[in-house]
């Protein structure tokens, strides 16, 4: 047994993700951020549509086809659709944002 709050690193220059359980379709990963957002002009265009829950801090994500900003905060998700391209625009400077992902595709 392991817990989504215990052994994260310690100073995270970079945002840290592991993948927590892989199966066929879908992945489940804890992602950890201090203060993190995407680099400039990057944007996720991703092949799998992800399932996104923030269990501690806050997050703010920003989709290109609306230029739309969506604060997260503990307890609320998000889908986000296969290929609908989005960033990170800021999280909690001053605590970590613990995330968990759950990446899944359609076909088998």
């Amino acid at each position: 047994m392991r817990n989504l709050f215990s052994d994260i690193p310690n100073g995270l220059p970079n945002e840290f993700a592991e993948t927590l359980l892989s199966s066929g379709n879908f992945r489940i990963e804890r992602i950890v951020s201090h203060g993190h957002a995407s680099p400039d002009e990057f944007w996720y265009d991703q092949a799998e549509h992800e399932w996104l829950v923030v269990l501690t801090g806050y997050g703010v994500l920003r989709f290109q086809d609306t230029d739309e900003l969506v604060e997260i905060y503990p307890g609320s998700y998000i889908n986000i659709p296969a290929h609908r391209k989005h960033r990170v625009e800021a999280t909690d400077p001053d605590h970590e944002t613990i995330w968990l992902a759950v990446f899944y595709s359609d076909g088998e």
